[in-house]
């Protein structure tokens, strides 16, 4: 019996090896896309206001966090939203606001925000360019 456990075992470790090495997403040079990344409408009424591209997550082997980017055109919004899990977000593009429970806040490159549990929030982006940041989500969500 143990001899016919161990080839299961092998291939076992073989795919969590080639997960242990990590994966490589490059960016374009021109814009905020990476390759082999699926740009995704996020959001019933988005209509394409706010998309979505997975750069870590479960189909790269993390399965205590996913790292995604998120983009809001210009004028758009994200859905005002509220949920049980946490976050951590990092602008890395244009200026907005952030609205965290009744408060407003302006947000603006390499600033850094902490969403708590079952806080209502939203991503509003009232200027010329797009406003696109890092959201980091624990295991909770991307399990669930």
């Amino acid at each position: 019996m143990y001899r016919a456990a161990t080839p299961v075992l092998h291939a076992y470790a073989a795919r969590c090896y080639r997960r242990i090495v990590g994966v490589i997403h490059r960016r374009h040079p021109d814009a905020f896309r990476w390759d082999d990344i699926a740009l995704e409408g996020y959001g019933a009424t988005s209509e394409r206001a706010v998309t979505k591209q997975v750069l870590v997550g479960v189909a790269d082997g993390a399965l205590n966090f996913a790292l995604r980017y998120f983009e809001v055109a210009a004028g758009g919004s994200s859905a005002l939203d509220e949920h049980a899990h946490d976050h951590g977000v990092v602008i890395l593009r244009g200026r907005g606001v952030v609205r965290l429970g009744d408060e407003r806040h302006p947000i603006a490159i390499g600033d850094v925000v902490y969403i708590a549990p079952n806080e209502v929030h939203q991503f509003e982006n009232p200027g010329p360019e797009p406003l696109g940041f890092l959201c980091v989500i624990g295991a909770e969500r991307v399990r669930g």
